[in-house]
């Protein structure tokens, strides 16, 4: 028989004391379409109030609690313990990628990583540092990941307001839309989101109110769409005086 392939193995270190526990769902589903879990673990003091919350959802997801007493200030036992687990893991080859879930400035533990020819996919909230991001594969903003926080079909009337208005992405798609060759200004969707997240690895149409790519562009009324009999998308720069 064939033998099936295998989804990519990931680490989940998870930085109980900047990420609250509502996200734990959304968390594990966004994981998923990435790989399998192969590792859970948490850092944190569970013995205080700020993790506490994390303690209901450990069993159903699975994770491994790492209990690390707050003896002091600043640069805390969590994250030290966090960056030498992660060291642990990667030297042992076991792993395809890392999903670093932490609000903190974990740049240099990512490019670590990715030095090594891992892939690290980061998650933390808006206000996680441009450098952490930016070292990441992959980095998705932790409020995207709230149970109703995206409009779709079923929930197109959603008033929740997104991170970004869908005008802030036009230019950086204007940007890859400038740098692929065609002669008619056409070019495939798909082309578009991967250079989009080779130039901004945390974009995400989640981020401006919406769950797909093709919703967002049309809602910024800056492109022309059209998509061919076998469903493939295609968008260009609208031409002046075009509504």
């Amino acid at each position: 028989m064939p033998s099936e392939t295998r989804s990519p193995r990931l680490a989940v270190l998870i930085d109980a004391d900047n990420t609250p526990a509502k996200i734990a769902d959304g968390l594990f589903e966004e994981v998923a379409k990435i790989g399998e879990a192969s590792v859970r673990r948490i850092y944190g003091d569970f013995s205080g109030t700020r993790s506490k919350g994390w303690a209901d959802v450990l069993a159903k997801h699975a994770i491994i609690p790492q209990q690390q007493f707050a003896y002091t200030t600043g640069k805390n036992a969590s994250d030290i313990t966090l960056v030498i687990d992660a060291m642990d893991l990667l030297h042992s080859g076991r792993f395809d990628g890392f999903c670093l879930v932490s609000s903190d400035s974990d740049h240099a533990l990512a490019v670590r990583i990715r030095e090594q020819g891992v892939d690290v996919f980061g998650f933390g909230e808006q206000k996680t540092p441009e450098s952490f991001r930016q070292a990441c594969r992959r980095f998705v903003y932790i409020e995207n990941l709230l149970p109703g926080a995206i409009k779709d079909e079923q929930n197109a009337a959603s008033t929740d307001k997104p991170l970004q208005p869908a005008t802030s992405a036009v230019p950086l798609i204007k940007k890859v839309r400038s740098q692929e060759d065609s002669d008619d200004g056409w070019v495939h969707l798909g082309t578009v989101g991967k250079q989009l997240l080779n130039l901004a690895p945390d974009f995400d149409p989640r981020t401006f109110g919406f769950r797909k790519l093709s919703d967002l562009i049309r809602k910024t009324n800056q492109f022309e769409v059209r998509q061919a009999e076998g469903g493939a998308i295609s968008i260009r720069v609208k031409q002046r005086g075009k509504k």
